[in-house]
């Protein structure tokens, strides 16, 4: 089919293309940035230059390319992951409650028959199981939460399915070698608090962009997009670091690292809930191809390595 691919040069858009493509598919892909035209034509996209927050220009290019599909990879997340200051989701809020407005509306003018819309598993209210499954509730106290939840629902409305991620690793995310937890790692900036209690769950971005392939072709609802082993802070920052080329992490106490690090991060680290991904390999027919961070690290480059 036709895809409308927005954000196709963001770190998970970048390996859908070629995916999309290999699968069939013909990609209409955007981007913000004219030097990155060519970068999508080289990786087998018809490229677009848009700005998702403009409503007509996402009328006009949806209308011109005349999609059966749209997938939405929209973010703006700065290089700095810093959750503490206002504007760290500010960008990406916007493209998940405008820009996804804006698509939404294009789209059932275009007669698109699918809409598949990147979200987080790591949104649920800090209680219940270690590991949570789609229905757990959410906390959507916080504005980032609000604005993807907002986002999710502009797409369940409109029959399309929502992918919700674990955390990121691989090239251009925080979880590179080169991204900002490499740095930190290697700074011995990523330490394990407390007990290191806290669960996370894990997503390689090849594996995200398999998963939205899959959704093009059934599921509908949300699903949990992670590998196969949430597990505690302290079991995978020692991996993480020693995969990026970082000496061993420290281990300090909680209260010394809600002093230095903030509620909100501390928090995180001590009472994390991982992601179950049983309904999307039964439903959608994905499974990851890095089951496992404990080796999916050792695929990252480190030039201390």
């Amino acid at each position: 089919m036709r895809v409308f691919l927005a954000g196709g040069s963001g770190v998970i858009g970048r390996p859908l293309i070629p995916q999309l493509a290999a699968a069939g598919h013909e990609v209409w892909a955007t981007t913000r940035t004219p030097a990155k035209l060519e970068d999508l034509r080289a990786l087998g996209a018809v490229p677009v230059l848009l700005d998702a927050l403009d409503g007509e220009a996402v009328r006009a290019a949806v209308r011109e390319s005349r999609p059966e599909a749209i997938i939405h990879q929209l973010t703006a997340l700065p290089p700095v992951y810093d959750p503490t200051k206002p504007s760290f989701f500010e960008a990406t809020g916007r493209l998940r409650t405008e820009g996804t407005r804006h698509l939404v509306e294009a789209g059932t003018e275009a007669g698109v028959r699918r809409f598949v819309f990147q979200s987080i598993s790591f949104m649920h209210k800090l209680a219940g199981p270690a590991v949570l499954d789609e229905d757990a509730p959410l906390d959507e106290a916080s504005p980032a939460t609000a604005q993807t939840v907002a986002g999710e629902r502009l797409i369940l409305d409109a029959g399309g399915v929502v992918l919700r991620h674990a955390q990121l690793y691989g090239p251009g995310t925080y979880f590179a070698a080169d991204g900002d937890f490499g740095k930190r790692a290697r700074r011995r900036m990523l330490p394990v608090l407390g007990d290191g209690g806290g669960v996370f769950s894990f997503l390689h971005v090849e594996d995200a962009a398999a998963a939205a392939v899959a959704a093009l072709a059934g599921g509908s609802g949300a699903y949990n997009i992670a590998d196969d082993e949430p597990a505690p802070a302290r079991e995978w920052i020692p991996v993480f670091c020693d995969a990026v080329g970082a000496p061993r992490p420290l281990h300090i106490p909680f209260w010394l690292g809600r002093l230095v690090a903030g509620s909100l991060v501390a928090n995180a680290m001590a009472n994390f809930r991982g992601s179950a991904n049983a309904r999307a390999k039964a439903e959608l027919g994905w499974a990851p191809s890095r089951p496992s961070w404990r080796s999916g690290f050792y695929e990252l480059s480190s030039p201390a390595r």
